[in-house]
């Protein structure tokens, strides 16, 4: 499958369309696979504990799983989430960012189906996995 955005365009996308969240992201790596972000853990993704909060790992799966998405299909900015699932597994690793391996398996012309697992950096084991659907808008 060929890639219409790397990971320049992505980061550019993403601060221009979603300014307000861009810094806590940063785009690893894309390929024909998919897609490794970075979320950038801060004291406001903490909750109770120390560990870092389930909308916080949320928000890295819906944004890792979009990148991926536009990373195929170009900068369509209102391709949206219509289902997202996540398995809380394990602790993340206290003062560690995340990182989302976004994986795409079906992408068709008004859905797309896919999967994340996140990983507290430095450790082999996922901490979360999410299991996603968007909705992509007809004119693309």
């Amino acid at each position: 499958m060929q890639l219409l955005m790397d990971a320049p365009a992505l980061t550019e996308f993403l601060s221009r369309e979603f300014g307000q969240v861009a810094e806590d992201f940063g785009v690893e790596r894309v390929g024909p696979e998919g897609v490794t972000l970075r979320l950038r853990v801060a004291g406001r993704h903490l909750r109770p504990g120390g560990t870092v909060s389930g909308p916080s790992i949320f928000a890295l799966a819906d944004v890792a799983m979009y990148l991926a998405i536009l990373s195929r299909i170009g900068p369509v900015a209102l391709a949206v989430t219509t289902n997202c699932a996540v398995d809380f597994m394990r602790k993340p690793a206290a003062g560690c960012d995340l990182l989302g391996e976004a994986r795409i398996l079906k992408l068709g012309r008004s859905l797309a189906v896919g999967d994340v697992l996140v990983f507290s950096e430095g450790q082999p084991d996922p901490v979360a996995r999410a299991g996603l659907t968007y909705s992509i808008p007809p004119a693309r």
